[in-house]
């Protein structure tokens, strides 16, 4: 066999087997996988009858949250999430901007809530890719619709008390809220299986009783109070009172409240804050990480598979 025939068929056999190799091993990357799962966290800030940064300097007042959601790729550019949230949100009066003229008041709250949204994404740059081609960094818009539990509580003789069952400015209102989660987010590519991702959320709601509470001030109700704390705490249920007006001015030296001080007032002592905005809501900024379920992962990333590790070796 001439010399060059034997070079040409090493050389063409060399750059088969190559090719084989090489298309093999970026093979494992080549999938477009539309499921993914993500887990999160960050503060959270209560915005309502007990803190308004917008219209005072209050400071910035966090909580925290933790979320974990579940996404698929519908479209070009968009993607459908199912979210789930747990979180912490709190108000108190004082430090509160003096111009408010909330400090008197001394109320406060805090909930332990958790929450389900089903929640559309769109995203600047297209996301149904081979994930080897995925962006390196994109950004997103989303908005959405969940529901949230509502169990407000306040401190008292060192407990802390459920105030939704007792309705205090007697009005009920439900243990379960809709919440409208909007916001943006950001991702930077990781690597062919996980973005991190950083994402603001905002979410408004249908109810101004997050905190306990909506009424300027207890004027309405105040009798009733009254009459479920009797004179000195008889009556039959006298947290009600308790709970309801905390303002120094109408308690008497043992901290209780004074039922004179209280009807010489005839309601006027202030509960609410007045906004404008009657609704309440709550702002989380989450960092976390988005994993994507191929079935390379399994096999390659989480499980090492040892047969294929020798012929597709990537670490």
């Amino acid at each position: 066999m001439p010399r060059l025939l034997k070079q040409i068929i090493i050389f063409a056999i060399f750059y088969f087997v190559t090719d084989l190799v090489y298309s093999q091993s970026l093979y494992r990357y080549r999938f477009e996988e539309p499921w993914s799962v993500s887990m999160s966290i960050g503060p959270t800030q209560y915005f309502g009858e007990l803190y308004s940064l917008w219209k005072y300097n209050e400071g910035v007042q966090p909580d925290w949250n933790a979320n974990i959601a579940v996404r698929r790729t519908m479209g070009t550019r968009t993607r459908l999430r199912a979210d789930f949230s747990y979180y912490q949100i709190s108000g108190q009066d004082p430090p509160a901007d003096p111009r408010s003229n909330r400090s008197p008041r001394n109320l406060h709250f805090r909930a332990r809530n958790v929450e389900a949204a089903l929640i559309g994404e769109y995203h600047w740059k297209p996301v149904k890719l081979y994930n080897i081609t995925r962006n390196f960094f994109n950004l997103y818009a989303f908005a959405g619709v969940g529901v949230s539990s509502n169990n407000p509580k306040a401190e008292l003789d060192g407990e802390w008390v459920n105030l939704r069952p007792l309705q205090l400015e007697n009005n009920p209102y439900n243990k379960y809220i809709m919440v409208f989660p909007t916001g943006i987010g950001a991702k930077y590519k990781l690597n062919v299986y996980a973005d991190l991702t950083l994402e603001l959320n905002y979410r408004w709601t249908l109810t101004d009783y997050m905190d306990d509470i909506s009424a300027y001030n207890v004027s309405d109700f105040y009798l009733d109070l009254i009459a479920d704390y009797g004179t000195f705490g008889e009556g039959p249920n006298p947290d009600r009172l308790r709970l309801a007006i905390r303002n120094p001015n109408f308690l008497d030296d043992n901290g209780n409240p004074d039922v004179q001080r209280i009807l010489n007032n005839g309601g006027r002592i202030r509960r609410g804050s007045g906004l404008e905005e009657r609704f309440d809501g709550y702002l989380s900024i989450n960092l976390g990480i988005e994993v994507y379920l191929s079935p390379d992962i399994w096999d390659n990333w989480i499980f090492r598979n040892r047969i294929n590790e020798k012929r597709f070796r990537f670490w």
